[in-house]
């Protein structure tokens, strides 16, 4: 554990009643080692498939991680890998079954200790937000083979739409992506029915743009928790002053999230 702003935790406690879960998915949900929603073509879409994506993640990777980048630069920059990658799983066609298959392979794992943290989200009825820039469709279907897809969560993500036989449908929408996400513009009336009354939040993600899925006026009453896993030495700083609890290593868990919301010592 690199870092705890213990006056935060202090000031703010948390009740089974009094707050929500708002959390990323990639490489939050699901650990380090997992793949990424967005790798689901490299098993079935062939080589010259997955030397053209490694060739846009190679460019545009490290200007994701990189935060000594304006923000119009590199929202620019990403926007334009999301719809990238969506074109490419057009030319390439991916099929519905292929994300199906991609899941059922075990390209994706929890991080440690996630899937019970969701467990007891459930078990107490607090609502859970997973604002994903990652495929939606490959979300709902790892929380349903895993029995975690619960009635207390909703996903905001990018669902890539298919015709009736299975076959991709061209996207033409906006995409969500590490710089765009948050709930406004998609809080449907039965998410807001559910955070309604909630006067605190609780926040977990690996990127600093990860805090908006927080409106920033609400961020005094949220525990927001980064996971850090990678360019420690690097990003620690700015995730120090972004973040109330900064994880890394073997520290970087679920375990200590759960302890937080039940109030135990950390």
């Amino acid at each position: 554990m690199q870092y705890v702003n213990k006056s935060k935790l202090d000031k703010i406690k948390f009740d089974k009643s009094n707050f929500y879960v708002a959390v990323d998915f990639d490489r939050t949900i699901t650990a380090r080692k997992s793949n990424g929603t967005w790798d689901i073509g490299g098993l079935f879409l062939g080589d010259e498939f997955k030397q053209k994506s490694k060739e846009m993640y190679d460019r545009y990777s490290p200007i994701e991680h990189d935060y000594t980048i304006s923000f119009d630069e590199k929202n620019r920059a990403i926007e334009e890998w999301f719809y990238k990658n969506f074109r490419l799983y057009y030319e390439y066609s991916l099929t519905e079954d292929m994300i199906e298959k991609s899941v059922k392979t075990g390209m994706f794992i929890f991080r440690a200790g996630a899937k019970e943290f969701l467990e007891e989200m459930h078990s107490n009825n607090i609502p859970v937000v997973i604002l994903s820039a990652g495929i939606g469709n490959v979300i709902v279907d790892f929380l349903k083979k895993n029995n975690c897809y619960f009635d207390n969560i909703e996903i905001i993500s990018n669902f890539i739409p298919f015709n009736e036989d299975g076959s991709i449908k061209e996207f033409n929408g906006t995409l969500i992506h590490t710089l765009n996400k948050t709930m406004e513009g998609h809080l449907t009336e039965n998410l807001a029915s559910k955070i309604q009354g909630k006067s605190n939040r609780f926040l977990l993600g690996d990127f600093i743009e990860d805090k908006n899925m927080v409106p920033k006026a609400e961020w005094n009453n949220t525990v927001s928790v980064g996971f850090l896993d990678e360019r420690v030495d690097q990003n620690l700083d700015v995730f120090k002053q972004n973040f109330d609890v900064v994880l890394t290593d073997e520290d970087a868990n679920f375990n200590i999230a759960k302890k937080i919301v039940l109030g135990e010592e950390i």
